[in-house]
């Protein structure tokens, strides 16, 4: 018989493992970090207490976990799931306790209804007909992209004229990657605006490696893009977002960026190297990775429930 209590930042090893398992079910291997785990429960916009939940099995061991995040401060909350196949009755019951928190947090943001969105892999272990029995729906998919990276391969490429690059070493610099990335997303899919104290938070910024972070300038235009990248996984070096402002776009800039990041890695000594994209995107991103020898190595599906918000008599 499993029971459910709130997570602590004690059960990150625990927790680990158990995406760890689930990983191994979805897509073959382990890739869940024990520092991202670490970073989801330390995240200051998350009350652990309330917006967290373990499935214990009969054995102590967690068998199921959730998570809740507030990413607008209004009714758009995300919400994190991972359970075990054969815990489907565990499941539902952490989706009762999630809508009801995610519907009671919406209502201490003032808004009217609560727009839930999870991520699950596109073979999830998580019985995703009994999902839509509860009015879940799949509404958008993305793509992890690999490639395989090598120094004879993959050099720095060759200047585009009047374009430079440069790390992003400084508080001034940081605050430019902030703002072009909230520039060039903004169009995106469930774009989420973030304040730049909100974003280094969101980003685990005091860990993160900054030269690793690069900022495009036009000699015409000034900076235009951001390329932020992390080399703390185990599995490959990891773009997080690339983004381009739009009226910079066709000009060779995010091709530049996407080469010079396939080289960092290789002379790093990493071998393979990935990125997202949102299969519906319409800067043309999907096709430019593609073109640059970009594969897909398993989807992602965006899964979304609306609920309304009790009004307060």
């Amino acid at each position: 018989m499993s029971t459910v209590r709130p997570a602590t930042v004690d059960d990150a090893e625990a927790i680990c493992d158990l995406l760890n398992q689930v990983d191994l079910l979805e897509i073959g291997r382990a890739e869940t970090e024990l520092h991202e785990v670490v970073a989801d429960l330390s995240h200051p916009d998350v009350d652990l207490a309330r917006d967290s939940w373990l499935l214990i099995g009969g054995d102590g061991r967690p068998v199921g976990y959730g998570l809740l995040r507030d990413p607008s401060g209004g009714g758009r909350l995300d919400l994190d799931q991972y359970v075990l196949p054969e815990q489907q009755a565990g499941a539902l019951r952490l989706f009762e306790l999630m809508e009801a928190r995610a519907v009671e947090r919406a209502a201490a943001n003032g808004a009217d209804r609560a727009v839930l969105h999870l991520l699950l892999n596109s073979a999830p272990t998580v019985d995703t007909a009994a999902m839509k029995g509860r009015g879940w729906q799949a509404v958008r998919r993305h793509h992890a992209l690999t490639r395989a990276v090598d120094p004879a391969g993959d050099p720095v490429p060759a200047p585009v004229p009047g374009l430079t690059l440069r790390a992003c070493r400084t508080e001034a610099d940081r605050r430019t990657a902030h703002r072009l990335l909230q520039e060039s997303f903004a169009e995106h899919f469930d774009f989420q605006p973030r304040g730049y104290e909100q974003w280094l938070a969101d980003i685990d910024g005091a860990h993160a490696d900054w030269t690793l972070t690069w900022i495009a300038t036009l000699a015409d235009r000034g900076d235009v893009a951001v390329l932020r990248t992390r080399d703390d996984r185990a599995a490959c070096g990891w773009a997080s977002q690339l983004g381009v402002l739009a009226d910079a776009r066709g000009r060779g800039v995010g091709g530049h960026l996407l080469r010079w990041f396939f080289a960092q890695y290789a002379a790093r000594g990493r071998d393979r190297v990935g990125l997202g994209v949102d299969t519906a995107n319409r800067s043309g991103a999907p096709a430019l990775y593609r073109r640059h020898g970009m594969a897909v190595d398993f989807a992602v599906d965006t899964w979304e429930l609306t609920l309304p918000v009790p009004a307060v008599v």
